[in-house]
């Protein structure tokens, strides 16, 4: 298998990384931490300049059809510059929810607004007795004269305070009183009964909890014709962990690089902590595991598009494995730094705190170790 960059893949890697480099500097991420939506959207709008929003969206919405390792080279470059920018949220997950499951009307009215940066989204599935079960959802949709009422509660919505649109899943209640299908609904942030508990997320960016007091929406609301939602949840989720798995691979990177440098200046009764022999068997092994997240990551999104078990499981494998790399590279780091890899003088613990977000967004290692051998069992099946 070839797995060289095209030219445009290419091109795209290095205007990335120069953009991240430039921008994204620690002054940067000290003003975005105090920005009210958690992140800047001046910066917001040259996403959408060079084409960044736009990069997943099909051609027939504006977009430029781009697929999961474009996604892939994007997020690892904001993995280096923690990037807070809400792209997961609305890009990654809203507009391929969106592409996925709307109808023809729903995508022309969302999907080039999502690709020019003047729509931003998000997706409130998480429910706190799911224990990140996709399919257990306790939120209600219940018809009424004029479109549909929804109640329930969500959690940890990623950036849905800042969102203008918010994709949130329920379980349609039949004439009988019964659960009957899983379907999405385009909920406005202004919606009345609907209140946003914002908070500040480990590691950058905001999340908030949601409750859903009988809130009226539209007939129209419902997106795309009322099938069962499951598949395209599991499909754009694993997507998603992909694309999670690629950033936390330049997390990674970045505090491989940095401990390198580290223990090439730093000295100890006279020479660099590099030179003992302890530290750079340390230093391989951090690298090692770098390598190994990446290779998972990379095979996450080459599988993103497979048939639905082989997908699922390549997207899990990528999880727990990329979840236990993470940690050890994050925790080696903060360690050959000494005490300075704690201080808030260092960017290593923003970059451990990012790490950590990531193990437990859409279940931890265990969770995902437990999914895999599921899926495993029904591809032997």
């Amino acid at each position: 298998m070839d797995l060289t960059l095209s030219d445009e893949q290419r091109l795209l890697r290095e205007s990335v990384d120069r953009f991240v480099t430039e921008t994204f500097t620690a002054e940067h991420r000290k003003r975005s931490a105090n920005e009210p939506l958690g992140f800047s959207p001046a910066i917001w709008k040259q996403f959408a300049g060079l084409g960044w929003l736009a990069l997943p969206i099909g051609e027939a919405h504006g977009g430029l059809g781009g697929g999961a390792i474009e996604i892939g080279i994007l997020m690892e470059a904001f993995g280096r510059g923690l990037v807070t920018e809400p792209y997961l949220s609305t890009v990654v997950i809203g507009a391929a929810l969106v592409g996925a499951c709307g109808t023809g009307a729903q995508k022309q009215a969302i999907l080039p607004d999502v690709a020019e940066g003047a729509l931003t989204l998000a997706f409130a599935h998480s429910e706190r007795a799911a224990r990140f079960d996709l399919g257990h959802v306790e939120t209600t949709a219940t018809r009424s004269a004029d479109g549909w009422r929804l109640n329930g509660n969500k959690t940890a919505v990623l950036d849905g305070a800042a969102a203008k649109q918010i994709i949130v899943s329920a379980r349609i209640v039949n004439a009988n009183g019964a659960s009957g299908k899983l379907c999405l609904f385009l909920v406005p942030a202004d919606a009345p009964g609907l209140r946003v508990r914002d908070y500040a997320r480990l590691g950058g960016g905001r999340g908030c909890n949601l409750d859903l007091n009988d809130v009226a929406l539209p007939a129209d609301a419902l997106l795309g014709d009322g099938s069962d939602a499951l598949p395209a949840i599991e499909a754009v989720v694993d997507r998603a962990m992909a694309a999670l798995g690629a950033e936390a691979v330049g997390i990674m990177q970045t505090l491989l690089d940095t401990t390198l440098e580290y223990t090439r200046i730093r000295k100890q009764f006279g020479r660099p902590l590099s030179a003992n022999q302890v530290i750079r068997h340390r230093l391989a092994d951090m690298a090692m595991q770098v390598d190994e997240g990446r290779s998972m990551a990379l095979r996450a999104a080459l599988m993103a598009d497979a048939e639905p078990v082989a997908r699922s499981r390549a997207a899990s494998g990528a999880k727990a494995k990329i979840g236990k790399c993470a940690r050890f590279v994050a925790e080696q780091s903060v360690q050959l730094h000494g005490a300075m890899g704690v201080t808030e003088e260092l960017d290593i613990g923003s970059y451990f705190k990012r790490l950590l977000a990531f193990e437990t967004l859409f279940g931890g290692s265990a969770h995902h170790y437990r999914r895999h051998a599921a899926l495993s069992g029904r591809l032997q099946a």
